[in-house]
């Protein structure tokens, strides 16, 4: 997929390329910053949400296991955090620094961003003044999928969401959700 998305998108003018600094937001820049000679901003802000105790566990070991946080997390994961990891707004509260740091220093440039499902869906809400405890239900971002936001004088504006028409379409049959 990074060597799809490198393909189509190389015609870009890139001034900048922030990733996570995981080595599968890494993986999906490094086709494009070789072919663009950009090197990689990797910032700690944009990782991945934290799911504690639930990391690499299946949804029905995670209700069976931790059922008073999983049913928190569901009604208002803003405030309620998967056991022992991230709230909503603490990825917020990482992630849009990041943003902010783009948005001043890139004004009218095109700048990549690599991130991860739900911190880009938390990113995206906060962006567009939507409650960031919805973001699993206001905003879809399947896996590997493009957003576009432009900044202009009346703030920001998606353009774009969640594109995968860059993909073959054996590689997007075949990618998460």
């Amino acid at each position: 997929m990074a060597e799809a998305f490198a393909e189509v998108y190389r015609s870009i003018p890139w001034a900048a390329v922030y990733v996570s600094p995981m080595k599968r937001t890494i993986a999906t820049a490094q086709p494009l910053c070789d072919v663009m000679g950009l090197p990689m901003q990797i910032r700690d802000g944009l990782r991945e949400i934290a799911y504690g105790a639930w990391e690499g566990r299946e949804q029905d070991d995670v209700r069976q296991h931790h059922e008073k946080d999983y049913i928190r997390w569901l009604t208002e994961p803003a405030w309620n955090p998967p056991t022992d990891g991230e709230t909503a707004v603490q990825v917020a509260s990482r992630a849009l620094p990041v943003i902010t740091e783009i948005e001043s220093g890139y004004k009218t440039s095109n700048v990549l961003v690599v991130s991860h499902k739900a911190t880009i869906r938390i990113i995206l809400c906060s962006l567009m003044g939507i409650d960031i405890g919805r973001y699993r239900d206001r905003i879809d971002a399947p896996a590997a999928s493009v957003s576009i936001v432009k900044f202009d004088v009346h703030g920001p504006m998606l353009e774009i969401l969640a594109d995968r028409n860059y993909m073959p379409r054996y590689l997007s049959e075949r990618a998460g959700t």
